[in-house]
């Protein structure tokens, strides 16, 4: 096969490009130039696609002896991902860059291209497993590694994007061994640190790049009830679940932290809370795909487990399809089986049966697990 192996400079997708190669295929490396700013350099295990990124992505391909290309998608890049960012945070959402980086870029556009350059197959360095049903539908599942699985960012892929889609990296045992192989196969990037936080925000420091980008007005900070606690310096910057960077002054009556409940981005509010109110018994979102074939009734209700976070725990949960009324779109509504916490629109939910990943959706809606009023579960 045709082989577009995207090199992101980092261990895991140089391994990945070897692997392939020595499966035999034609192999050609791309690396992603995505940010506008073309001197971004690299600090430590911050940020990636910097340009330190692309030299290790090119000297891993000579190595190999594969042909390399940087390929710009700094523009699309700039739209799709961190503009969708800046107007998720307007919008009082939190939003997941990597997944819309995953689902706009790496394997919408780039795969695109590749397609139509004539390559099979895009290749990249995910710890993540594609396998076949008895039908010989493809399914995408969780890699070996508990703790390196990354299926969970990858679940916004379609059957489409699966059928062109390698993850050579999915059965390997643990990350030590991809180090080793690579340290063996004479690979510079053999310890090189994996990268971490918002590539596009390398110091790490989201709240002030969200001023800077967004503005900051300040506005009310409101228990459940819409009494005024204090205020804030500019809505965007706060997330659910968030306990530090209130500043209301004064304890709650009951003494307990206040956590982030709600943003109200319209009247720039934010609502604040007791811990458990942020336990939710539902979650939905119209904006939904299946990662392979759908449930054969996905308007009955199933038996599912649904993951909020990259590296958060499935919890169990019931799922079904609602079909819109009139113009209304259908949404993907779920439940789960135990309150879960701290789950904030604009977050991505993927459902799995078992290792497999069934969907996601995008959240816009949440309903709590304790209703205004009521005091804390009884435990």
């Amino acid at each position: 096969m045709k082989i577009l192996a995207a090199m992101s400079g980092g261990v895991d997708s140089a391994v990945a490009a070897a692997r392939a190669v020595d499966a035999g295929h034609e192999v050609v490396g791309v690396h992603l130039a995505l940010s506008r700013q073309r001197g971004t350099l690299r600090t430590g295990s911050r940020g990636c696609c910097t340009v330190e990124d692309a030299l290790d992505a090119r000297r891993a391909a000579n190595l190999l002896g594969i042909p390399f290309y940087v390929w710009d998608f700094s523009e699309r890049f700039a739209e799709d991902v961190v503009d969708d960012f800046i107007a998720e945070y307007q919008a009082g959402r939190t939003p997941n860059p990597c997944m819309r980086c995953n689902e706009r870029i790496k394997f919408a556009a780039v795969l695109e291209k590749a397609l139509a350059l004539g390559f099979d197959a895009v290749v990249t360095g995910h710890y993540a497993d594609i396998r076949e049903d008895a039908e010989g539908h493809r399914e995408l599942h969780r890699a070996a590694t508990w703790a390196k699985d990354q299926s969970y960012v990858l679940g916004v892929l379609t059957a489409e994007q699966l059928a062109h889609s390698w993850f050579p990296l999915g059965a390997t045992p643990s990350k030590d061994e991809v180090r080793a192989e690579a340290a063996q196969r004479g690979l510079t990037v053999a310890n090189k640190p994996d990268s971490h936080d918002i590539c596009f925000i390398p110091d790490g420091d989201t709240r002030g790049w969200l001023a800077e980008k967004v503005g900051a007005e300040e506005g009310d900070i409101l228990d459940r009830e819409g009494n005024r606690l204090g205020s804030h310096a500019g809505a965007a910057a706060f997330t659910v679940g968030q306990r530090k960077g209130l500043n209301i002054g004064y304890p709650s009556p009951d003494g307990r932290p206040r956590f982030v409940l709600e943003v109200r981005p319209k009247t720039n509010e934010v609502v604040v809370g007791p811990k458990e109110a942020l336990a939710i018994s539902e979650l939905a979102g119209v904006k939904h795909t299946w990662a392979g074939q759908p449930p054969a009734d996905a308007e009955s209700w199933f038996d599912c487990e649904v993951q909020v976070r990259a590296h958060g725990d499935p919890v169990a949960a019931e799922a079904r399809v609602v079909r819109g009324d009139g113009d209304a779109a259908d949404e993907l509504v779920v439940r789960v089986r135990e309150p879960l916490e701290g789950v904030a629109p604009g977050q991505t939910a993927v459902l799995y049966v078992g290792t497999r990943v069934l969907g996601q959706c995008t959240i816009d809606r949440t309903v709590s697990a304790v209703p205004v009023g009521a005091g804390a579960p009884v435990s």
